[in-house]
């Protein structure tokens, strides 16, 4: 029988031996297993922390933008009631590249007159923000009442604004990107940047694609007022007045009954799914909206039937993706009074009785708002930014702006002439 006690008192000795004759090539050895389990765990943690977050995630649809200005805390002042006018100016989306809308062409005439470029806007916005001028909401100004004959009529709310400052409504007409009006140097539609703000998309002159808020009237005035929040009451931008025959903003969401194919019907479901996005975030920053008519008809000379076919279409094409709104925004200027403003017209009265409408704007030189007696509605007046008041109205906007300050003249054609004056025989009322 093997002696154990024996055999592993020999193999210990063995052992030692080993160890005292090679002890410095185990300790060389050990060293080296423990270097590379060392790098083999610093590697494998590097990789995890390298690793991106594997939440799911939304590939952004356009370039990722600039980070925007911080917003800065705007100081709270005490609100006082106004009681004095409120002024209304509107324009239309703004000129991104002059050298496309003044090169000659058949529009140029109209383009001068109507529209301003995005420099002349900045320059309008700091001005006004210059002389304590505040964005409020129109549908602020005014509130529905029930008269003792249980008859819904209108009332001028009391309107509370920070001490020392001027109410201001801004508008903007048909910022629908007619494909007509594009080629002439506007940006061609609004759209939701990967920073969740809204963006404007276009293409420069040499073709090239481009997404700026610099371009484009709503960014413009957003960025505005995030760098000056003290210009905005309450979050307050402005009222956008939409057609819809040609979509809005940008996206082709207009019915044509005379195409019944399932490709027009699929792409047009498709583009009112990608303006509602952009419609709530217009609507959750301040951005109102308003119908300035379907098919931009000229109100004054149109049947009945087809003022009343123009307003549901409207309803049910636009309204349906932008939502309710009281205020609706004459085409042309023209109102719907009729001959007599005391007495409103049947074309009024359907807007106001049958869809509800409340506000109804049209062009004017001054501050102007009446109150139907006979019908819940208010009418006024707004005042037009563009090229022919700026050349021929400056001491009309100065409490404004100094058209001569503001007026790109290096970019404008020369042939319409700049007298700076106040002659109103130029003052275009009519709204492109």
């Amino acid at each position: 029988m093997l002696d154990i006690t024996g055999y592993i008192w020999y193999n210990i000795q063995v052992m030692r031996t080993i160890i005292k004759k090679y002890s410095k090539i185990v300790y060389i050895l050990s060293a080296i297993i423990v270097c590379v389990f060392l790098t083999i765990t610093f590697t494998a943690c590097s990789s995890a922390a390298d690793e991106p977050d594997p939440s799911p995630s939304v590939e952004p649809s356009t370039p990722t933008p600039t980070p925007s200005t911080p917003t800065p805390t705007p100081v709270p002042l005490e609100l006082v009631p106004w009681s004095g006018p409120v002024e209304h100016l509107f324009t239309h989306e703004v000129i991104a590249w002059p050298e496309l809308a003044f090169n000659g062409r058949t529009r140029q005439g109209g383009f001068d007159a109507e529209f301003i470029t995005a420099n002349e806007f900045r320059a309008i916005l700091q001005s006004l923000y210059d002389n304590n001028y505040i964005l409020i909401d129109l549908n602020d100004v005014w509130s529905e009442f029930t008269n003792e004959s249980d008859q819904l009529r209108m009332m001028r709310n009391t309107l509370m604004i920070p001490e020392g400052k001027k109410p201001l409504v801004i508008s903007f007409d048909d910022m629908n990107f007619y494909a007509i009006d594009i080629p002439y140097g506007l940006m061609s539609k609004y759209i939701i940047g990967s920073d969740g703000q809204i963006w404007a998309e276009g293409f420069d002159p040499t073709g090239n694609y481009v997404v700026s808020q610099d371009l484009a009237a709503v960014t413009i005035l957003d960025k505005f007022v995030r760098e000056n929040p003290g210009f905005s009451h309450n979050g307050a931008k402005g009222c956008i007045a939409l057609t819809g025959f040609e979509g809005i903003l940008g996206y082709r969401t207009q019915n044509d009954p005379s195409d019944t194919s399932q490709a027009f019907r699929l792409n047009r479901m498709a583009e009112t799914a990608r303006v509602k996005p952009v419609v709530d975030r217009l609507k959750a920053t301040g951005w109102y909206f308003a119908s300035h008519s379907y098919g931009h008809i000229g109100i004054a000379s149109a049947s009945l039937a087809r003022v009343q076919a123009d307003g549901e279409r409207w309803l049910d094409e636009v309204g349906s993706i932008v939502g309710d709104t009281k205020i609706f925004i004459y085409p042309f200027g023209q109102r719907l009074d009729g001959a007599d403003q005391n007495v409103p017209g049947p074309a009024l009265r359907f807007y106001a009785e049958e869809l509800g409408f409340r506000l109804f704007a049209s062009v004017g030189r001054e501050p102007y708002t009446q109150i139907k007696d006979s019908i819940p509605a208010v009418i006024m007046d707004r005042m037009l930014v563009g090229g022919r008041t700026l050349r021929n109205s400056r001491e009309r906007y100065l409490r404004f702006f100094d058209a001569a300050d503001v007026f790109e003249t290096a970019v404008r054609p020369d042939e319409y002439g700049t007298d700076w004056g106040n002659n109103d025989d130029n003052y275009g009322g009519d709204d492109d």
